[in-house]
């Protein structure tokens, strides 16, 4: 693997962009590496700024569900992009995706369109709080629902990955109202219900949390979420930023059979581009402005470009084979599981869909305390030899590895030839 033109990209990086990275994991601090700048991508494979060729195990931290570059995608945004990138008007097509959401989810009757994950959370979160006119949520230790003041109370994902203490820059009034609880954990989320009865607006859940590496739902967990809610009137907020669409084509809440009240996406549904939307039942949707008293707004929101994509991304999803690759995956990652325990080190690897995160430890994985358990020493190890005979994961061992209907058999040989090879 060549890393001069990527090390001297991000030497200079440094003098003009905080970090070096426009988005903290990215500079692979945890693993001791410097990241990899990219120059190409197409389909399950990208191409670094040396010039070398990796396969992609983590499609832009989830977007990339039908590869790199497809051509129906590029297709769509090269005509988009010949009409105007921006109109700072409705168009045609934010009204087609808000229709193919709206069809995919049977939980989403309405559905508007924002620019980014952390965008569709903050404005899900006012709305549950103008909705019900309480100002309480809960969320889960080690759970990401993007970068917004209230919801870096014990965050996962690069909040995990750095160890950030708390959360700087946030105002304690601004978190007072973000209560906690373990992911997994039903009898304490019915102890915060009970001590704040009145006073929750909503509960914001990952359904299958992937910002603190994957972990699955317990049986029973997510319905009883859906039953507390119900019970104490507060919203079930999905944060389906990203599962949505790739757990199968009506999401996580679509695979479970949960009805959340409240939906956000993000990643998937603009094919790659910036986008996200937050969607839910008609009656708590109309509360937004200029239908309702609720205010959120967005100069870009509904941006022809991501539009196009996102139409172009859900036409090619909705007649893929999710059994097919879910199948390949499992496969894979059984295959790769086998080969790192007969090198004797304790690894379990949980996946579902095309998802997965590989954990050094022979611990219960439950919730972000027994994440925190795992050996990252070992991660590190395996991260830094993968990624030099060029498979290109996910620089941390809080965050999930996604996978492509783009990867081929091949795809997954070539890794597992690579663990074989690796020493501990």
């Amino acid at each position: 693997m060549h890393t001069k033109r990527s090390h001297d990209l991000f030497v200079h990086a440094q003098e003009l962009i905080p970090g070096g990275v426009n988005s903290p994991v990215r500079a692979c601090r945890n693993v001791h590496a410097d990241p990899l700048f990219i120059a190409d991508a197409k389909g399950s494979h990208l191409t670094t700024a040396d010039g070398d060729d990796v396969i992609d195990f983590l499609g832009s931290w989830g977007p990339m569900l039908v590869g790199h570059a497809h051509p129906a995608v590029t297709e769509a945004i090269c005509k988009a992009a010949a009409r105007g990138t921006s109109y700072g008007a409705p168009c045609e097509d934010e009204v087609r995706l808000a229709e193919e959401v709206c069809s995919a989810l049977p939980s989403v009757e309405m559905v508007r369109m924002v620019n980014s994950g952390t965008e569709a959370t903050m404005s899900a979160l006012r709305l549950a709080r103008g909705v019900t006119g309480r100002d309480k949520m809960i969320k889960f230790i080690g759970g990401y629902h993007g970068h917004g003041d209230a919801f870096l109370a014990s965050a996962g994902s690069g909040v995990a990955t750095f160890s950030i203490p708390g959360t700087p820059g946030v105002p304690a009034a601004t978190v007072a109202d973000t209560l906690l609880a373990p992911y997994n954990d039903l009898g304490a989320v019915k102890e915060l219900f009970e001590a704040w009865p009145d006073q929750i607006a909503a509960l914001f859940v990952e359904p299958v949390a992937g910002n603190m590496g994957l972990i699955l739902p317990q049986p029973g967990f997510l319905r009883g979420l859906r039953e507390l809610c119900s019970k104490y009137g507060a919203l079930l907020v999905f944060d389906e930023v990203i599962t949505g669409f790739r757990l199968s084509y009506g999401g996580a809440q679509g695979r479970f059979d949960i009805m959340p009240d409240l939906t956000t996406f993000g990643k998937i549904i603009g094919g790659g581009l910036p986008v996200g939307a937050y969607g839910g039942r008609a009656d708590l949707m109309r509360h937004i402005a200029p239908e309702g008293e609720v205010y959120q707004a967005g100069t870009l929101s509904g941006n022809p470009l991501a539009m196009a994509a996102g139409l172009a991304t859900l036409n090619i999803l909705k007649h893929a084979d999710y059994d097919a690759l879910e199948a390949r995956v499992h496969a894979f990652v059984e295959e790769l599981q086998e080969i790192l325990r007969e090198k004797g080190v304790p690894v379990q690897i949980p996946h579902i869909a095309s998802l997965f995160t590989v954990y050094f430890t022979e611990a219960p994985l439950m919730d972000f305390a027994s994440v925190q358990t795992t050996d990252q020493k070992l991660f590190e190890t395996f991260y830094k030899q993968m990624r030099e005979q060029g498979i290109f994961m996910a620089p941390s061992a809080f965050e999930a590895n996604m996978l492509s209907f783009a990867h081929s058999d091949e795809d997954f040989a070539r890794a597992l030839d690579a663990a074989r090879n690796v020493k501990f």
